[in-house]
């Protein structure tokens, strides 16, 4: 029994020096890799004992080397933390991205879904993919200029893999917009008067988006006079007084039902007088399959005319981004009757269906000047594709919930 004994005591004394000798080796090499001294944001390393000793701080302190370790893991990450607080970041972009949201589920999660899922390119990936694009309201003429140049890199490139489609359709998208973009906003001369024709059916926020671009340009060191052109309703009327006078700029209005010619013919020769630069002419809201009211647009185009040769020099048209295919519709009739020179896209961060900017520019070759994304004053910038198409596809890796949180989204509205 007393051998057994003193075998047990010897081996662990063995283990003992073997595990202290362990230590040691450890430590050592910690100390090699460990820089003599290092600062970080005006602390210093611990160095490491040569004699195997559990290293100390500075004070004299005894640590442990795991919380040693830790503590140079959390200091590189507070490190890198800093640096990225430090990095400017642009606040309209992250409206953007956070407006997209909607869109970025119902187009490019559903894209990049189909890429991750799909095992092979056949026929039955391409006709998925259509049925993507048409049913995120990109257009007819968009979808298949998507798809043919989709089709035609990945038999150039060879590509097998779908999700190495994901860049190639970002890039061809890319080169949609901004064929669309034309020179994104306006840029008038404040030398001489531009006279500047809003159109747009009711509810699309064209009054409300008058009032922000008017804002805009008097920032911009313009002087800008307001044109109330729908005399059809007096609210239309009083809710364009109620921005100019928070904006602070000159309206001229009539009384309800008059003339609306009259009014735009007044307003141009009130700027003349005033030596304004530009004119901004709110009209009624019409609904464009009202024969009669599309033709009064004519007239105003006449009269404006007339008091400034070349007048209107731009007729923006003012679309509610959640009408999706509908917003095609009214941009066909629009440009048939005003000849449109650009388009103001609103109402992007409540609609799933964000997509018909990416077509609505082509199927008319008419260019996006503005968006707008929220209902403050400063929520309608310039229309930057490459700012725009970045936000679009600032999404998260995961896409396979999308199905789930559509779901939620149709529960919640029925509640």
């Amino acid at each position: 029994m007393q051998m057994f004994s003193n075998l047990f005591k010897r081996s662990s004394e063995n283990e003992a020096k073997e595990d202290k000798q362990q230590e040691e080796q450890t430590a050592a090499e910690i100390a090699e890799k460990t820089p003599e001294t290092e600062e970080q944001d005006g602390a210093e390393e611990p160095e490491a004992e040569a004699d195997g000793e559990e290293a100390a701080e500075a004070d004299g302190d005894e640590e442990p080397e795991e919380t040693k370790e830790t503590a140079k893991g959390l200091r590189g990450l507070w490190e890198k933390t800093r640096r990225l607080a430090s990095t400017p970041v642009d606040p309209w972009f992250s409206k953007i991205s956070q407006g997209l949201d909607k869109t970025r589920r119902q187009f490019v999660g559903r894209i990049s879904n189909l890429f991750s899922t799909s095992g092979k390119i056949d026929e039955e990936f391409w006709e998925e993919l259509e049925d993507i694009l048409l049913t995120s309201d990109v257009g007819l003429k968009a979808a298949n200029t998507i798809l043919d140049e989709l089709r035609r890199v990945q038999k150039e490139k060879k590509i097998k893999d779908p999700q190495e489609l994901n860049n190639e359709i970002k890039v061809i998208i890319s080169r949609i917009l901004q064929a669309e973009a034309g020179n994104n906003g306006l840029h008038p001369d404040k030398d001489k008067l531009t006279v500047i024709m809003m159109v747009g059916v009711n509810g699309t926020g064209k009054t409300t988006t008058t009032a922000k671009l008017a804002s805009k340009f008097r920032e911009e060191g313009h002087k800008v006079l307001l044109a109330a052109a729908d005399t059809f309703r007096a609210a239309a009327i009083d809710q364009l007084q109620v921005w100019a006078d928070r904006i602070k700029i000159d309206l001229i209005r009539h009384q309800e039902g008059s003339d609306p010619g009259a009014v735009v013919f007044d307003a141009i020769e009130a700027a003349k007088a005033r030596g304004c630069s530009i004119v901004l002419i709110d009209t009624a809201g019409r609904l464009h399959n009202k024969n009669n009211l599309m033709e009064e647009l004519r007239k105003i185009k006449r009269v404006a005319n007339k008091a400034c040769p070349g007048a209107p020099h731009e007729t923006l048209l003012v679309l509610d981004a959640t009408t999706g295919q509908n917003a095609l519709e009214q941009a066909r009739v629009f440009n048939n009757v005003t000849e449109l020179t650009g388009l103001i896209m609103c109402k992007l961060d409540g609609t799933g269906k964000g997509g018909v900017v990416v077509g609505i520019g082509q199927e008319f070759n008419i260019p996006v000047r503005y968006i707008g994304v929220g209902e403050a004053i400063d929520d309608l910038r310039e229309f930057n594709p490459e700012q725009f198409l970045d936000a679009l596809f600032a999404a998260p890796d995961n896409y396979k919930n999308i199905e789930k949180l559509e779901q939620e989204e149709a529960a919640a509205e029925e509640e």
